[in-house]
């Protein structure tokens, strides 16, 4: 029933285009009437099909603690201070995440712990031979669809631990802190106890996910401009 909607919406956008030799006034009731149908038409399909999907691709964003370390620019030296740091904050986060038992107990977790992971943060881009500041800080922010090896996330608003290294120009590091998808196994959850967010997350990709994307897009106007993934 969706498909069959999205193609005759398709089909009228379309025809809407090539028709050219009717009356103008004409024209434009028929090509109102068109979009209409069509706009229907794509409110079925979302609803009907996209809202379940959106509905525990939510739930995966509640329940999901992101890590984000942005690289001072796309040097090579960036880049590997940038590996630097990451590795300092993973190699904490098993301990220091481990008596979480929901994604806001670990968000409180690292709130509480910042002075911690600074100076862990600090000292790594200094071991590395960077001279610039690192922040670190616990927000709530816009990420797009991420497809990592083994799983993926929906895209929307997560809260995440980010760490800004120097003038954070460079490349995007992403992942996962709570659950334990990228941490070492065994030191946390490596997935989601409900059933229909782990078949999410580490199922197939679908054209859902590129789908949802597109309408947290449209939805979100405070979505910052992001390097690139490296």
């Amino acid at each position: 029933m969706y498909m069959g909607c999205l193609r005759a919406a398709l089909f009228l956008q379309g025809r809407s285009l090539r028709e050219r030799n009717v009356p103008e006034k004409a024209g434009r009731c028929a090509a109102a009437r068109r979009a209409v149908l069509a706009g229907l038409c794509l409110t079925v399909l979302i609803t009907g099909w996209l809202s379940p999907f959106a509905r525990t691709a939510a739930r995966v964003r509640r329940d999901t603690l992101r890590l984000h370390v942005r690289a001072a620019g796309d040097s090579w030296q960036d880049l590997q201070v940038k590996y630097r740091v990451r590795d300092a904050i993973l190699e904490q986060a098993g301990a220091l995440f481990a008596p979480a038992a929901s994604e806001g107990e670990a968000a409180a977790l690292a709130a509480s712990s910042l002075p911690a992971l600074q100076i862990a943060a600090q000292q790594a881009a200094s071991r590395a031979g960077a001279h610039y500041p690192v922040t670190v800080r616990v927000v709530r922010q816009y990420f797009p669809t991420t497809r990592y090896e083994g799983f993926q996330l929906p895209a929307g608003q997560y809260q995440a631990l980010r760490v800004e290294l120097g003038r954070a120009e460079g490349r995007n590091w992403w992942c996962v802190l709570y659950p334990g998808l990228c941490l070492a196994a065994g030191s946390l959850p490596a997935g989601y106890g409900d059933t229909a967010e782990q078949g999410l997350v580490v199922g197939e990709y679908e054209i859902r996910f590129a789908l949802l994307e597109l309408w947290q897009r449209t939805a979100c106007r405070d979505i910052p401009a992001a390097g690139g993934i490296g």
